[in-house]
């Protein structure tokens, strides 16, 4: 292995999973990385495991660097699978290591993996002596497990977050300042939209409680993705943004059709706005990914929702979308909804009521059109 050095003696030890296109539904179209760090000093630390059908490849990265029976601690900031299933493995190996956990992370390893783990707790501010280093423990529950902490090397000011500040992005380049940085915000803003949306307001608490802890990283290393060690500030803010919900004056048009109605209808919304200077994203679910459409979302003030009617009720590809954006929680957008039927209507009362039900802003009322819409729908907007 390269040696990907963050600071002397501390390490990336991870794998980059190029092949990866789903990840629970999130479409991951440029791939992934697992990452794991060690860090060597007196006593040695791996901070976090990779996905199990990488584990071969943990195990000789971090062999090049140290005997693996000689690590000291474990530290598993997030029991999620994709972080921790290596870790059976390796502490098989490093029979006198230490696992370092939250109180609930200790459960989970236990329910996942079984008892037979050295396991010692840490809550927010509690300490590790490697030696010449620190390591600082920040609890981060629902960010976004129950379990999930942060780890801090002091000295170096090394923030290592897990699924925070992350991306999904599979590259030969393991720095901010290597790759292209459009690539590199692009997958970030996605990341956040698709998994960490409705967290925001945890979000900005968490990031007010690491400043209060006096805690001001110049390098973040995520757990997925792309180290930010250039300007880790940039990131940092664009959470503190997202998590606000910021908006511009943009409209996100989400729908599909059967026989062409509801595509007419979506256009004429598209044109009207349009012309009044809105920023318009028309989108059709049948050819386009959820997962891109809900990252158009993020910033949008106005989201606009069209289907026609299959059996009394919503199409299903609108109805899939629904179900995940109504899990996303986007806050602070207005919500419009129309559609067309045949000979009974149902998809746009459908689609209010599950967006009422979710608390979103709905404008109302919703409009249908009976078999194909003319130009009396288009004075309507």
């Amino acid at each position: 292995m390269n040696k990907v050095t963050l600071a002397e003696n501390i390490y990336w030890v991870g794998v980059v999973d190029w092949n990866i296109r789903d990840f629970h539904g999130y479409v991951t179209k440029r791939g992934s990385t697992y990452n794991a760090y060690l860090i060597r000093d007196e006593k040695t630390a791996l901070v976090d495991t990779v996905k199990y059908s990488f584990s071969g490849e943990l195990l000789r990265n971090i062999s090049d660097l140290v005997d693996t029976q000689n690590l000291d601690y474990i530290i598993v900031n997030h029991v999620e699978m994709d972080h921790s299933s290596s870790l059976p493995l390796v502490a098989k190996q490093a029979k006198n290591a230490t696992v370092i956990a939250s109180e609930k992370g200790k459960d989970a390893i236990i329910e996942h993996y079984g008892p037979e783990f050295n396991i010692q707790t840490v809550k927010t501010g509690d300490e590790i002596q490697l030696g010449k280093r620190t390591l600082r423990f920040v609890e981060a529950p629902m960010l976004h497990w129950p379990d999930s902490m942060f780890t801090y090397v002091v000295e170096e000011r090394i923030l290592m977050p897990n699924d925070a500040f992350g991306q999904h992005l599979a590259s030969s380049q393991r720095f901010d300042d290597e790759v292209d940085p459009h690539v590199l915000m692009e997958e970030a803003t996605t990341y956040y939209a698709n998994i960490l949306m409705p967290l925001g307001p945890l979000i900005s608490r968490k990031i007010q409680e690491v400043v209060n802890m006096g805690i001001s990283p110049t390098v973040i290393a995520p757990s997925h993705g792309i180290i930010w060690r250039s300007n880790p500030g940039k990131i940092i803010q664009s959470y503190l943004d997202w998590s606000k919900f910021k908006s511009k004056n943009k409209l996100v048009i989400v729908f599909d059709t059967m026989w062409g109605s509801t595509d007419k209808m979506a256009r004429a919304i598209c044109e009207g706005a349009a012309s009044e200077g809105v920023e318009v994203i028309l989108m059709k679910l049948r050819s386009t990914e959820i997962t891109d459409i809900l990252t158009e979302i993020l910033d949008a003030k106005a989201v606009v929702v069209g289907s026609p009617t299959l059996n009394n009720s919503i199409f299903p590809t609108l109805a899939a979308f629904l179900t995940l954006a109504t899990g996303l929680k986007p806050k602070n957008k207005q919500w419009g909804f129309f559609g067309s039927y045949g000979w009974g209507g149902g998809a746009v009362r459908n689609m209010i009521e599950t967006a009422k039900k979710a608390g979103f802003e709905v404008h109302e009322p919703g409009i249908e059109v009976k078999y194909v819409p003319d130009g009396r729908f288009e004075k309507v907007f």
